[in-house]
């Protein structure tokens, strides 16, 4: 894995006191750390994937379609994508031989996506250095933290953090003036 920049010196960190109270300000810019990693865990994944000819999203995409039987909706609302980009990776995975769209037998309209022979022998390749990859990354935590890390961030993720805004369209902002 590469290096990995510690985090800028002007970025908050969190403080601690020696007794918090219920309402004690978090100093700390959480949307900052969570784009940080989330940008630096894409691109590292990119790397990882790249020698596989496949990107994250890709990775994404048909891992969720392995499950079976799933429409191009499904598996968008699955993989968090909007539908113009749903399309557009699909199109990109049928054309690499990775993934089929069919008719469905219940709806004339839709289409189920298929995993080829060659997209689950990709989807095996990309699993191994993800895995791995998620290790190496995880191992930079203290054993015990681990397994609290990933329990709050599904919780976050599941909880609070559920709607991801990537799919919603942004609300209108009234025009002044």
């Amino acid at each position: 894995m590469t290096a990995r920049p510690s985090v800028p010196a002007h970025s908050p960190r969190a403080e601690t006191s020696p007794s918090p109270s219920p309402v004690a300000a978090i100093d700390v810019d959480l949307l900052f750390l969570i784009n940080q990693a989330g940008f630096a865990l894409n691109a590292e994944m990119s790397t990882v994937l790249g020698d596989i000819e496949i990107s994250p999203r890709e990775f994404c995409v048909l891992s969720h379609a392995l499950k079976g039987d799933l429409t191009q909706i499904e598996l968008a609302e699955l993989s968090a994508l909007d539908k113009t980009t749903m399309v557009v990776t699909l199109d990109r995975l049928a054309e690499a031989g990775l993934a089929e769209r069919r008719p469905s037998v219940t709806d004339r309209r839709a289409r189920i996506v298929t995993v080829t022979d060659a997209g689950r022998e990709a989807i095996d390749r990309a699993q191994s250095v993800v895995t791995a990859m998620y290790a190496e990354l995880l191992a930079a935590l203290p054993r015990q933290d681990r397994d609290v890390f990933l329990r709050s961030l599904i919780a976050l993720v599941a909880g609070p953090l559920a709607q991801p805004s990537h799919v919603e369209r942004p609300a209108r902002r009234r025009q002044t003036g």
